[in-house]
């Protein structure tokens, strides 16, 4: 445990870091874990899996957390869907609510069960489309311990799915909740802020979950050797060893097969859940698929600039493809190009004011360039995030006591 005096920040940084902070608070942990029903309104532009096991204790302390998601996901189960129905991804809005489910006996452990269940990769179409149809039709032991109305709403779900899904369309490896997520975004006239709210609350998620977007769109980069790649599964690791340069920018683009760079905007709701933060946070995980991507619409740059919370940057502590090249001062100057869209010289104070690092037990494989960091007017502070039972990872009950202490 430590107390740490932040320095004071230029102004164009929140007012709200310039007092004496206990890090982590254990008065807050204590507080916030005996009602988290009241907790705080932390805020995560991420996506992917880095954040599954930090929601998991994030949930023991608040209920009111919101995740900004991409939805831009273009491999596996979740390119099926995509090419299928022309939407955006669902995958990680699943996981995420998932992993802010309540799975204790108060929750409901088996509707969890079976939005996590994936149909065998390895079994013919017929017997997959045989399991799919027993789930649809009630007779599967998936949905025996699911109650009534639930279980009737997600049955109606599948079945609807069953009669829109193409004739080619693969289910090896499909994810349940998935395709019940998608069935309700075409049942809802492709509004997929609805469907959430309903699954939301039939798995009892302790946390919101927003897709960045609603579009259809996809991830593009360009390198610094000038190449261009389209999608997300090709930036995330499928570049050939000598095509390998790091990332000059980030766009969205309309389609797996366009460069031409296109404008999305955010929606009012999600400009609330921006401007109503507590702390907005960067976390790690995929730089630029899991976090950077959500920067990139219009409207987060001005919606994270009006709001004067601490605004928390926690790098990677192990290895990212994405980020090749890159040391911690190009991370964060990305972060500040994707808000800031270069319409003009970025200046990362306006969207970060301080990092968090553990430099004695993590192993960063960068370097952090601290004094440049510094340079910028953003402040570090260095506190344990790693312990002997999470190496090589950021332990999740740490990161979130740290994280509580800036509200």
């Amino acid at each position: 445990m430590m107390k740490r005096s932040i320095k004071q920040p230029p102004a164009t940084q929140s007012v709200l870091i310039r007092r004496h902070v206990r890090v982590p608070d254990p008065v807050k942990a204590t507080r916030y874990a005996r009602s988290p029903e009241l907790g705080p309104k932390l805020l995560f532009f991420s996506g992917g899996t880095a954040l599954k096991r930090t929601c998991k204790s994030l949930i023991q302390y608040t209920h009111h957390s919101c995740h900004i998601i991409t939805a831009f996901d273009s491999g596996g189960s979740s390119a099926q869907i995509r090419k299928a129905f022309s939407m955006l991804s669902i995958g990680d809005l699943r996981n995420r609510l998932m992993a802010l489910a309540d799975q204790t006996v108060k929750g409901n452990p088996s509707i969890y069960e079976l939005f996590s269940y994936r149909l065998s990769a390895d079994q013919p179409s017929g017997m997959l489309l045989k399991k799919l149809e027993s789930i649809a039709g009630g007779h599967d032991s998936l949905v025996d311990g699911i109650p009534t109305p639930m279980r009737d709403i997600i049955c109606n779900h599948l079945q609807h799915f069953l009669t829109v899904m193409p004739d080619d369309f693969d289910l090896r490896g499909a994810n349940i909740g998935n395709l019940i997520l998608t069935a309700g975004y075409l049942m809802n006239h492709r509004q997929i802020d609805t469907v959430l709210y309903l699954f939301s609350r039939l798995i009892e998620a302790r946390g919101q979950v927003r897709p960045v977007i609603t579009e259809n769109l996809h991830i593009g980069c360009e390198l610094k050797n000038g190449a261009v790649a389209i999608g997300q599964h090709i930036i995330t690791g499928g570049f050939p060893r000598e095509q390998k340069s790091p990332v000059r920018k980030l766009f969205l683009s309309a389609s797996g097969d366009s460069r031409q760079p296109v404008d999305a905007e955010i929606n009012t709701a999600t400009v609330a859940c921006i401007r109503q933060a507590e702390v907005i946070c960067y976390p790690m995980g995929s730089f630029f698929t899991s976090v950077a991507a959500n920067l990139l619409p219009r409207g987060v740059a001005s919606a994270v600039t009006a709001n004067l919370c601490p605004k928390i940057y926690i790098p990677n502590t192990l290895a990212d493809d994405e980020q090749f090249g890159m040391n911690l001062g190009d991370a964060v100057e990305m972060l500040a190009d994707c808000l800031n869209q270069n319409s003009r010289p970025a200046d990362p104070r306006e969207y970060i004011n301080l990092i968090l690092i553990d430099s004695a037990q993590a192993k960063y494989p960068y370097d952090l360039e601290l004094d440049r960091i510094r340079l910028m007017g953003i402040d570090v502070l260095d506190t344990q995030l790693v312990t002997p039972h999470s190496f090589p990872y950021i332990d999740p009950e740490r990161l979130c006591r740290v994280l509580l202490s800036f509200t």
